[in-house]
């Protein structure tokens, strides 16, 4: 999925610079921001019990499957819907749901209502963020889902991957430059193709790990942590406005929206860290209350926060020390459309080893 401060990229410099700082060989990894969990994917990859936390729910349905799901899923709850599962292997059993799924009669849910031409051709604003079967498609589909759920026929990692496995289908085919606070006004080659259901990957392992859907900076008061990675937002821009149809389509719930965008009211996700006048305090009242071991933060050049207050923050908790990476600039959508200031940023990973 392609997301605004995604790490892929820099998964190797993270990795080799917190175990530079990290001498214990196996602890909790806690992922507190982790939007779609590419660096806590990683961390579990490479043996460790990770603790991804986000206040968005599309991030944490997305993380609930690819940090929580760890073990097979069989749905035996679906033999009677889906009878070739009786005779199917563990193997086999994910893609013959997820065919179920996408050869669905298409529904002209709420989606397709709101977010698709023809649903809103003739009302206050039509928008265009599917094409028309698709629309229907993720609507028939997610009906189903919590049909499912709500009849106790599938467990809730089940659910999780099956949710999982829409959001990274449906956002294939977005008709948008990246995000979801525009669509395009034509559609764009790739939204012209249809949703095809794939199986959203998790690592198998021996384990169990925690997700969780929480303000940061409230969960961090109650709970306790071994290597806390903090990848805060950077900027103004609200990750709620910016991704609030995978929100919607998460959640399911049928909010009302408004405007030409469609938007759902994000204000009780509307985040400090995006805020100049408020990211500050925010940041210290974090790094005070985290109890951890080890605190680091990923930030870069162009971050709300000065790299001075950053170490000013972060120094009165232990020995504190930052390394530093430069990387090419995400872009959401053509660079002409944005006075970019530059094509390359400087990744900063600060770090604090926290006193006894």
């Amino acid at each position: 999925m392609n997301y605004i401060g995604s790490k892929y990229s820099l998964l190797e410099f993270l990795y080799t610079s917190i175990s530079s700082v990290v001498k214990e060989e196996k602890y909790v990894f806690s992922d507190l921001f982790a939007g779609t969990g590419t660096v806590g994917k990683f961390w579990k990859e490479k043996g460790h019990k990770v603790w991804a936390n986000d206040l968005q729910y599309y991030s944490y349905a997305l993380n609930r499957n690819y940090i929580g799901n760890h073990l097979d899923l069989h749905f035996s709850g679906l033999i009677s819907d889906i009878p070739d599962l009786l005779a199917a292997s563990v193997s086999e059993t994910k893609n013959i749901v997820l065919a179920f799924l996408q050869n669905l009669k298409p529904k002209k849910g709420f989606i397709y209502k709101n977010y698709c031409l023809g649903g809103t051709t003739g009302g206050d604003f039509e928008r265009q963020y599917f094409s028309d079967e698709n629309g229907q498609k993720c609507d028939a589909i997610r009906t189903q889902i919590e049909t499912w759920k709500e009849d106790k026929k599938i467990t809730e990692d089940e659910y999780f991957f099956l949710l999982a496995s829409l959001l990274e289908a449906i956002d294939k085919v977005a008709n948008t430059a990246s995000v979801y606070g525009a669509f395009l006004k034509k559609l764009k080659k790739s939204a012209q193709k249809s949703l095809e259901l794939k199986s959203a990957t998790y690592h198998l392992n021996d384990h169990p790990h925690t997700v969780t859907n929480s303000d940061v900076n409230l969960l961090v008061k109650n709970s306790q942590h071994d290597v806390v990675y903090l990848d805060p937002p950077y900027n103004h821009r609200q990750y709620s406005g910016n991704y609030h149809i995978l929100e919607t389509i998460a959640r399911y719930d049928s909010p009302e929206v408004r405007g030409i965008t469609g938007m759902r009211d994000c204000r009780e996700q509307k985040s400090d860290y995006c805020s100049r006048t408020n990211v500050k305090k925010a940041y210290t009242e974090l790094i005070n209350n985290i109890d951890a071991k080890y605190i680091f933060l990923s930030y870069n050049d162009e971050g709300l926060m000065s790299i001075d207050d950053i170490r000013d923050i972060m120094s009165q908790r232990g020995e504190y020390g930052v390394f530093q990476k430069e990387y090419q600039r995400f872009k959401a959508d053509k660079t002409e459309n944005r006075n970019h200031k530059q094509e390359k940023v400087i990744e900063y990973l600060h770090y604090v080893k926290i006193k006894n």
